[in-house]
């Protein structure tokens, strides 16, 4: 139901950087930057797989903020969790299962710099091994 969404920054060359480190095991990637001319001036960028969907806006940010990022696995859970404390962010909950959501709720949660609590979470069940 949502199309794109975005957050307020306070320092946004280091959410930039943050996001960059966490969103790549997930596949995305920082996509647009808005000419300045179309923003006042103010630094507007935009990330994501094919098209911008999380926006990064320079202005005066305040935390308790909650977004959750669909991981194609569980392994890419894990990668998004630990590219996001080496970029860092704080622990909020290491990945593992969420029983309480449904039984293949596998996420794990991170504060970005800004203080915002970001999940990347996977709804299958787990990947299958090779033999």
């Amino acid at each position: 139901m949502i199309d794109h969404t975005g957050i307020s920054v306070a320092d946004f060359d280091r959410a930039k950087s943050f996001y960059d480190s966490a969103f790549a095991p997930l596949g995305a990637s920082f996509l647009m930057m808005v000419p300045p001319e179309h923003t006042g001036g103010v630094k507007v960028g935009g990330y994501g797989r094919e098209r911008p969907v999380f926006w990064l806006h320079e202005a005066a940010a305040g935390p308790g903020r909650h977004y959750a990022f669909t991981a194609r696995s569980r392994s890419e859970v894990d990668a998004f969790y630990e590219a996001a404390l080496a970029a860092g962010g704080r622990d909020n909950g290491k990945p593992g299962l969420r029983p309480h959501y449904h039984p293949d709720y596998y996420g794990a949660f991170v504060f970005d710099p800004d203080g915002n609590n970001i999940e990347a979470v996977c709804h299958a069940p787990p990947e299958e091994t090779s033999r």
